[in-house]
């Protein structure tokens, strides 16, 4: 007997193949590089980088009554969401983006959850203390700073013991903390 017309299943049109099943389930790594009222930016992580995959995205994200508007740049990956401002559009973008199988993190740069987030607190208080002394110093000048004054107070409370952390220990962690946090790379101007 014949089903749909055809006399058996192995002689039914395969409609999808395995490969394109595959790839509509595998998970497409994002970061979200900035999130602002009514504005997310994402960066998609380099193997997702196609105008297919890109074009997807957009064209669903499109579709969206709380999107505005979608932009693309293949070569660094990244999509620009304009949305309502609105309580609940944001989750509602990420919604649709978690339907499509994009994942947030900062996979796509090599860092694990956790450190972004210790990453972004140490930001967030960095920023607060320029606030606080009115941007005359921050974190990256207080740190090896505090180091400093370790090793003298560890100098003249003990002296010279070895047997526990010594003062010139500490002496080149603040140096070498402060010309790593500051840079050494300048700018070399040529006279003419």
């Amino acid at each position: 007997m014949s089903r749909n017309g055809y006399i058996n299943l192995t002689q039914m049109p395969q409609i999808i193949d395995e490969k394109s099943i595959k790839k509509a389930f595998q998970p497409i790594s994002t970061r979200v590089v900035s999130s602002t009222p009514g504005r997310l930016r994402l960066r998609v992580a380099q193997p997702h980088r196609q105008s297919r995959d890109m074009q997807r995205i957009a064209n669903v994200l499109q579709a969206n009554p709380n999107i505005n508007q979608v932009r693309t740049n293949i070569q660094n990956g990244s999509i620009v969401i304009n949305h309502d401002a609105q309580d609940g559009s944001l989750d509602d973008v990420y919604a649709t983006l978690r339907d499509l199988g994009v994942i947030f993190g900062d996979v796509a740069l090599g860092k694990s959850e956790a450190a972004a987030e210790v990453s972004n607190a140490v930001v967030d208080l960095n920023k607060r203390v320029k606030q606080a002394t009115n941007n005359a110093v921050d974190l990256r000048f207080l740190f090896p700073l505090g180091l400093g004054v370790l090793s003298i107070r560890q100098l003249v409370a003990r002296g010279l013991q070895l047997e526990i952390i010594p003062w010139y220990v500490l002496a080149w962690y603040a140096f070498d903390s402060f010309i790593k946090l500051h840079g050494t790379s300048q700018v070399h101007s040529s006279k003419e």
